[in-house]
């Protein structure tokens, strides 16, 4: 049974940083696909930051420069650190996993495990 828990999760001023933490278990990183997606109020699920399983990173416009998706495979546990942090980024995020790949813009009905999700607010 696959298992997945967000943390890290929290307030922070615009500009300021996060680091959310995935921890994965009944699950292995070497063969599959993790990523964050989120969710602002009133919007659909977006693609944040997806991790394939030789490591090959992909990002939403929205967050490239800004965002670094990392997975330590000892640890079985997904990173995604976020940097100058603005407004728009307030959301619940979403760890996500599969055995197939996704890419940020699949669509996530498609995407087989997650998380429960951590709030993310980033006040102006």
């Amino acid at each position: 049974q696959v298992h997945l828990v967000e943390s890290g999760g929290g307030s922070v001023q615009a500009g300021g940083s996060l680091r959310l933490s995935c921890a994965a278990s009944g699950y292995t990183h070497n063969n599959n696909f993790m990523g964050w997606f989120r969710q602002a109020p009133g919007k659909e699920r977006e693609g944040v930051a997806a991790i394939d399983s030789d490591g090959s990173t992909d990002y939403a416009d929205s967050v490239k420069g800004r965002f670094t998706i990392s997975k330590d495979n000892v640890e079985n546990t997904l990173y995604l650190q976020m940097n100058s942090l603005k407004p728009e980024d307030t959301a619940i995020y979403y760890c996500a996993a599969d055995v197939h790949p996704f890419k940020t813009t699949s669509d996530w009905e498609t995407i087989k495990y997650w998380g429960q999700g951590t709030q993310v607010t980033v006040s102006s």
